[in-house]
């Protein structure tokens, strides 16, 4: 299965909703899509939240794929988060350290909740 990642606005969110495997082959495809979405047509959003229930699996690839897009986000004061990751998917960020440098929330309502 590859990854599959649509977007959605929410107020000035911008929602990157992800299904799949962000395994070596669709590193550069998410990557392509995250900084579509901090493009957002040439206005940048206020915040950029992607959501992972849908997201199986995370190598190290897309590890970084995730780095990139916070760092870019916090460039150009996006504020940046996950939310509703698998377990699976948060041991990797827990054990990689993901956890501590991009804010994770439970679920898509409580972290629009806290984005612009």
């Amino acid at each position: 299965m590859s990854l599959n990642a649509r977007l959605e606005s929410h107020g000035r969110t911008t929602l990157v909703i992800s299904e799949g495997r962000l395994d070596f082959g669709a590193c550069a495809g998410f990557q392509a899509a995250l900084e579509k979405a901090l493009a957002s047509a040439g206005t940048l959003p206020a915040g950029l939240l992607i959501e992972c229930a849908g997201l199986d699996y995370v190598s190290s690839g897309g590890l970084r794929v995730f780095l990139l897009a916070a760092r870019a986000a916090q460039r150009t004061g996006v504020t940046f988060a996950l939310c509703a990751l698998k377990p699976s998917v948060n041991e990797v960020f827990a054990l990689s350290g993901f956890n501590q440098i991009i804010p994770t929330f439970a679920d898509r309502a409580a972290a629009l909740e806290q984005l612009p």
